[in-house]
C-alpha cells in the first residue's frame, strides 16, 4: 500500500455490509469508491449520499462514491474489499482478476463457505484471482451492519497470513466509533465468522418456537464448543474462538433481530417452510447455505455438531423446530462438558 494520509480503497459490493464498510473506511480516512450492480444504487449512493434500499435512513460520506464500472472502482485503489454473497463470489473473481492492481491486498468481508467446493472466502480470493496468501485478509466480529452504520462502537479482527498485510488493512480500517484488531490465525477467523451464523439460526429456531433464555444459552454455550472444535480440527487456533471473530460474533448474530440469519431462524420456529424463507429473506442469510457443506467437512474430520445437524434437519423438514435442543448428543451416556 502507497504511503499517503488519504488512500484510496475499494469496496465490491454494495448491499448493507458492503455499504457499512465502505462508510467505515471512508470515515477513517479513506477516498473510498464502492461497486454496485445496479445504477440506480450507485446513482443514488453517489448523488443522495444514500442506499435507502439497504440502509434506510443512513446519511453515507461525501467522500463515499459509487460506480457500476469495476475499471473505474479498482483502479488506483490501494486496498480492494470484497462484500459480494459468498455463493456468487467466484463468478465475481473472474472479472474482478485483470483489472485488480498488482500487489495490493485483497480484504474479504464475507461469512460463508463455497457449497461446490467447502473452501473458506480467502481460498475462493487465493484461487480465483491467482494471488499470493500473503495479500488476503479476512475481516470479521461483532459486526452487524445496521448498529455500524449507525455509528455505535464496535470491534471487529483482520486477519492475514502476513502480519504485516493485517497491520495495514486495519490502519486503514479503524476510525473513532470501528476498531480494528489483528491476528494471523486465518482459518480460526473465518470459520468463527462461518459457524456461528448456524448457530445463529438455530437460536432463531427456539426463539420462534418461543422457548426462553435457558434454551438459548445452552444453545449459544454447547454451539461455542461446537464451533472449536469444528474450527481446530482444521488448523485454528482455540483462543480464535474466543475472541471477536468466534465468542463475540456468535453473541452479537445470536441476540440481534438485526441479524438476517437469526431472523431466517425465527422464520423456520414459526413453521414457514424452507422455500418460503429464502422467499421472505430480501438479503442473503449466509448461514443457511453453510450448513450442508459444514457438515460434509465436520464428517470427513470426525467432528460431532449435534445441534448443527439438528438446523440442517429442520431445514429439510424432518424435524420439528420444537425438538431442536442443546441436550441432543450421539450418545445418552453422560459425558464431559
Amino acid at each position: 500500500m502507497q504511503s499517503t494520509d488519504k488512500p484510496r480503497v475499494a469496496v465490491i459490493g454494495a448491499g448493507s455490509w458492503g455499504t457499512t464498510f465502505a462508510k467505515v473506511l471512508a470515515e477513517g480516512g479513506a477516498t473510498t469508491v464502492l461497486w454496485a450492480r445496479r445504477p440506480e444504487v450507485a446513482r443514488e449512493i453517489t448523488e443522495t449520499k444514500r442506499n435507502s434500499e439497504y440502509l434506510p435512513g443512513i446519511n453515507l460520506p461525501r467522500t463515499l462514491t459509487a460506480s457500476t464500472s469495476l475499471s473505474a472502482v479498482l483502479d488506483g485503489a490501494e486496498q480492494v474489499y470484497v462484500s459480494v454473497p459468498s455463493q456468487s463470489l467466484r463468478s465475481n473473481l473472474s472479472a474482478i482478476a485483470p483489472l485488480l492492481p498488482e500487489g495490493v491486498p485483497v480484504v474479504s468481508l464475507m461469512k460463508g463457505v463455497e457449497k461446490a467446493t467447502g473452501l473458506r472466502m480467502s481460498e475462493v480470493l487465493h484461487e480465483g484471482l491467482g494471488i499470493d496468501r500473503d495479500r488476503i485478509a479476512v475481516a470479521s466480529g461483532p459486526n452487524l451492519a445496521l448498529e455500524i452504520a449507525r455509528r455505535q462502537p464496535t470491534a471487529a479482527v483482520v486477519s492475514s497470513t502476513s502480519i504485516d498485510t493485517a497491520t495495514a488493512v486495519a490502519a486503514v480500517a479503524t476510525n473513532p466509533y470501528f476498531r480494528s484488531f489483528t491476528n494471523t490465525d486465518v482459518i480460526g477467523t473465518e470459520f468463527g465468522g462461518v459457524l456461528k451464523n448456524l448457530i445463529a439460526v438455530a437460536i432463531g429456531i427456539v426463539d420462534g418456537v418461543g422457548y426462553g433464555e435457558n434454551t438459548k444459552a445452552s444453545i449459544i454455550t454447547r454451539g461455542l464448543a461446537e464451533m472449536t472444535d469444528f474450527a481446530v480440527s482444521l488448523g485454528a487456533q482455540p483462543s480464535t474462538l474466543s475472541g471477536l471473530a468466534g465468542l463475540g460474533d456468535l453473541i452479537a448474530t445470536c441476540q440481534s433481530p438485526l441479524s438476517r440469519n437469526n431472523t431466517a431462524g425465527r422464520l423456520l420456529g414459526q413453521g414457514y417452510r424452507f422455500d418460503e424463507v429464502v422467499r421472505q429473506m430480501n438479503q442473503t442469510a449466509e448461514g443457511l447455505a453453510s450448513v450442508a457443506p459444514i457438515l460434509e467437512l465436520a464428517s470427513a474430520n470426525g467432528v460431532d455438531m449435534p445441534i448443527v445437524g439438528q438446523v440442517a434437519e429442520v431445514l429439510a423438514g424432518r424435524l420439528d423446530p420444537r425438538n431442536i435442543a442443546p441436550h441432543l448428543t450421539e450418545t445418552d451416556e453422560p459425558q464431559g462438558e
